[in-house]
Order: structure tokens, then sequence, then C-alpha cells
């Protein structure tokens, strides 16, 4: 059946997608349809694009709603392209998010299998402890969904309330200065990263700039050509595990820290006993999921950032912490003959590479603690995994509450 591009049909709702779309049929296809739509809705869609076996579509108008239909809390929800669930009552998001992890595991694992209690939090608003603010000519926000177009914003629903009153202090003071992104962190305290769009700056400008920011504890410009500059204090500080846990502006950090606390807690628990075990922690960052593990056990951590490496070794000597090894390398290239009993595994959005894959393996620890940002790569991997594993528990995490995003947690343990 050939159908006219732009044309509009009206279409059930059936199922949940990853990356906020939702499955409908229409004309005897499958169409994915882009936009804040729940299952069981009647959607007026407008096609867009026609291949073989399928039809991509976004939602217009609501025919029939869904009667677990809520308002949206935040006045830009469908311009920015930040959110995709503020239509969804957060209980729901929780189950789709669970029905779309299976929904992988079964269609690209070919996996059967439980899913564990998932890690929620609290409030699932005023959670993110970093906002990465995108800047064009006079508007300051996020970027609209599948563009460069920069939404204009006085705020963020998710955004924890230090952050969303210093955006607010401060938006305006960026006009006149060649800047494209401002970072807000904050922990114990606040810290600011400026990326200008200029490569050679003179230290009067940088001083100028820096000026407009009103008391961070700490502030970072960082020119086009990667130099940084430093003003104030570098780092905030963390409570993790009864650790103290820094990170600077220009390493990766999970932004929801009540998540990331509970999520680290829970995989300290599970690997129990770790007496004189041996870990590997690939991708390892500032040391965020194996830090609280040195307590008992001894870690080799690979990561590539130098700036994590640099919060990494601060956080083993504010701590204390000795039998724990950072190594500048990437996950790739890393090669051992060392023995370990457990490695942690938090790839990137991609998930592992085939090098990485053949190299884990090749290790054979008696366990292994996947934690993936994307269910799709998670699926993969696991696939490849359980040739020689068997899979131990599986459980969403919703770091990213409003969001499509998925995080999952595996433990696994050698055949």
């Amino acid at each position: 059946m050939g159908l006219k591009i732009k044309s509009t049909a009206v279409v059930k709702v059936e199922r949940p997608a990853y990356g906020g779309i939702s499955i409908g049929r229409y004309g005897g296809k499958v169409v994915m349809i882009k936009g804040a739509v729940l299952p069981g809705e009647t959607v007026e869609i407008n096609i867009e694009n026609e291949k073989r076996d399928y039809l991509t579509a976004s939602a217009g108008k609501i025919m029939e709603p869904s009667p677990e239909r809520t308002e949206p809390a935040c006045r830009y929800f469908r311009s920015c392209g930040g959110c995709h669930y503020q239509h969804i009552p957060y209980d729901l998001q929780v189950r789709l998010k669970e029905e779309i992890l299976r929904d992988c595991l079964r269609r690209l694992a070919k996996i059967e299998t439980e899913i564990s209690a998932s890690v929620i939090a609290g409030n699932p608003w005023n959670y993110r402890l970093r906002g990465q603010f995108k800047i064009s000519g006079n508007k300051t926000g996020f970027y609209r969904e599948n563009s460069r177009e920069v939404v204009d914003i006085d705020g963020c629903a998710l955004m924890a309330k230090g952050i969303n009153d210093y955006f607010r202090e401060t938006k305006d003071k960026l006009k006149g200065f060649a800047v494209k992104e401002m970072h807000i962190t904050r922990g114990d305290r606040l810290t600011v990263l400026i990326k200008v769009t200029e490569r050679a700056v003179s230290g009067a400008d940088l001083d100028k700039l820096a000026s407009r920011f009103p008391d961070p504890a700490g502030l970072l410009i960082e020119t086009a050509d990667k130099k940084v500059f430093a003003y104030g204090g570098p780092f905030i500080t963390l409570d993790l595990e009864n650790l103290k846990y820094t990170v600077s502006p220009m390493s990766f950090f999970q932004s929801h820290w009540e998540m990331n606390r509970l999520l680290a807690g829970l995989i300290k628990e599970k690997i129990q006993p770790l007496k004189n075990k041996r870990i590997l922690d690939l991708y390892a960052g500032a040391g965020n999921f194996s830090l609280p593990l040195a307590v008992d056990a001894d870690v080799t951590a690979v990561e590539e950032n130098p700036y994590a490496i640099e919060d990494g070794m601060r956080n083993l000597e504010i701590n204390n912490i000795g039998n724990y090894r950072f190594i500048h390398a990437s996950s790739e290239s890393f090669h051992s003959k060392d023995e370990f009993d457990i490695i942690l595994l938090d790839p990137p959005r991609p998930g592992l590479t085939n090098r990485t894959m053949n190299n884990v393996l090749a290790l054979k620890p008696e366990r292994i603690v996947y934690i993936s940002c994307n269910p799709a790569t998670f699926s993969r991997d696991l696939k490849k995994l359980t040739v020689k594993y068997d899979i131990e528990s599986i459980r969403m995490i919703d770091f990213f509450p409003q969001t499509f995003h998925i995080e999952s947690l595996a433990f696994l343990r050698l055949r």
C-alpha cells in the first residue's frame, strides 16, 4: 500500500518503544509515532516517511485521550527537547520503562527473564545536580528536539533549586560574550563551566567574563581549542557511601545523586563478600561505583578522561584509600595478565565494542556487573555475555524521570 508522505491518519497507540517513540498500526504496517502519546490513546498522526516494513509519523491531535494522561508540570514541555514523559504519571513512567526493557531483552537478546524491582528515588522532580545550558544569540536554555535551535527558558523543573536560582541570576550576564554553553553543578557548593566559541581569548577578556559570575566556589572557562582557565575552587564534594566524592566541571558524574547513591549501595550489597576480592572497573570515571568497594577489595580502575582521573586521585587521597589504582587508558586499549574476580562495566550509549567484549570474556571474571544507559546495546551485549555467564538479576534504574532515558543493571555469574 503506497501512502502519500505527510498525509494524516488516525491510529490507536499500542505500546511504548525506546527513544520517546510509541507503536501503532496503519495500513497493515507498524507506525513509529513521535510525540507525547500514551498506550490506548486514539491519535491523529502526520505520516512523515514510509519504509518497506514500517511508517514514521508525528503525533497530532489526541482524539481519545487515556484516563491516565496528566498535565505537564513545565510550560516548555512541548518545545524543549529535554523531557518526553511529563504527560505520564510517574508510576506509569516506571512501568512503561520496564516494559521497554523487557521488550528489548526479548527481541534483541532472545532473553525471557523476570525483571527485579526497579530502583527509583523519592521525588521525580528537581533532582539534577548539573545543568548544561546552551546559548545562542539572546536565548539561553536547551535545544529543541532534533535541532540546534535553543529554546529560551527561565528554569528547568528537573534541576535542583540552587541551579535554577543561579541560572536565573546569571543568564543575562552572558550577553556580549561569545559563549555557547554554561554548565552549573551543585554539591556542597556551586561550580560553573563556561564554554566560549573563540580560540584565542585575552586574559583581560577572560577576567571580564569571570567577573560577571557572582560567588561560585569555582569557575572554569574553556576556549574553543580546549584550553581551560580556572578561577576559584575547581570541584564540589558529595557524600557517597560514607566517603567524600569530589567531581570537577570537566568530569562526568551521575547528576541524579540520590539515585546514584542508591545504585552504588545496591551494587556493594549484591557482590558481597568483597574481602580480598580483585575488582576491575572499566569506564571508571572518578571511581563512582568502585570507590565504596575499596574498603574491602583491591580495585583497578581504567579511565580515559584525564580530568576524571585527577578527581579520582583526589578522592583516594582525601578518603585515605590505598588499595586502588587508576590506569589512564581506554577500555579497548587496556590489557592485563592479572586475574580479576569481578568486573564493573558502565559503558557509554554505544555499549561495549567488540574488542572490549573480547577482552572481558578472555579475563573470565567470576562475576560481572553491567550498568547501561541504552537498553538496546545492553540487550545486544547481554546476548554475547550469556554465552559464558548466567544472569543473576536484571533491573531498571530510573536515573532520568520525565525523560525516555532508561538505565539498566545486570549481575552475571560465570557458568
